[in-house]
């Protein structure tokens, strides 16, 4: 709620709370049961709404998610900022469309680095819209108050009983995927971790034939994830795109990597 062309709504200021307006959605639109899938901050309101909403949840789909406490809890600087009252909202409705259009071109390119930005991207994803200033609010609410969520959130994990695909590449430079997807995959019982090796963080555009999989396999097909997974590193083994322009994260825990 608040992103896209979505009103905020009331009382939508936590992944839990986000979680009862879709479910309150499914109910409207005569949805009894659903794939849930989560990308980014959206995997934490996955992780929500497999576990407040299970006779809801027929499968839930990790990609590259934001879930667990990390090191220090930090986010971007102008997500706190916005969330100052009067001074986030001046920022926000005078800087925050021309700065973050200056600087939308690079910063795209490492979400997707080491991937290739696919040419269609920014039009067809409607990034702009995140710029407009209520938009952008929301947004920085959302990514500022994930680390106190997920505090609480996280240890209760293992209360989700649902059929579980996470997908993270080893060269996310967005979030710690050594921290939320290995972590999922520990606190979600019979949860599938697919790891991918030279993938960045937008799994659901550099690999749709494995994201389409994984929706698949929740569902209840015989699907081989694992060997997608090696067709699709087969696929962008070479790619170096944002090398010398995006740094890598620092990577704590990364011994929890699979290899």
């Amino acid at each position: 709620p608040g992103h896209g062309w979505s009103g905020r709504g009331t009382n939508n200021e936590n992944p839990s709370a986000q979680a009862n307006t879709i479910a309150a959605l499914m109910d409207h639109l005569g949805i009894r049961k659903a794939v849930v899938v989560g990308h980014s901050f959206g995997g934490v309101v996955t992780s929500a709404f497999g576990r407040e909403h299970p006779d809801k949840t027929l499968g839930l789909v990790f990609l590259a998610p934001a879930t667990h406490p990390w090191p220090g809890g930090a986010t971007a600087w102008y997500y706190d900022l916005t969330t100052i009252p009067v001074l986030g909202w001046l920022f926000s409705e005078t800087l925050t469309y021309p700065a973050g259009t200056l600087q939308m071109a690079d910063a795209t390119t490492c979400v997707f680095s080491p991937n290739k930005v696919p040419d269609n991207y920014l039009g067809m994803a409607s990034i702009p819209l995140v710029l407009r200033p209520k938009a952008f609010r929301a947004n920085a609410t959302d990514v500022a108050g994930l680390y106190r969520y997920a505090l609480d959130a996280a240890p209760r994990y293992n209360e989700i009983k649902a059929p579980t695909v996470v997908i993270s590449g080893d060269r996310d430079k967005v979030v710690y995927a050594h921290i939320h997807s290995v972590g999922l995959a520990r606190d979600i019982a019979g949860a599938e971790l697919v790891w991918v090796h030279n993938l960045g963080h937008k799994p659901d555009w550099i690999a749709p034939d494995l994201t389409v999989g994984a929706i698949e396999k929740v569902a209840g097909k015989n699907i081989d994830l694992q060997a997608m997974a090696r067709t699709v590193e087969a696929r962008i083994a070479g790619d170096a795109y944002g090398a010398g322009r995006c740094a890598d994260i620092k990577v704590p825990q990364a011994e929890l990597a699979p290899t």
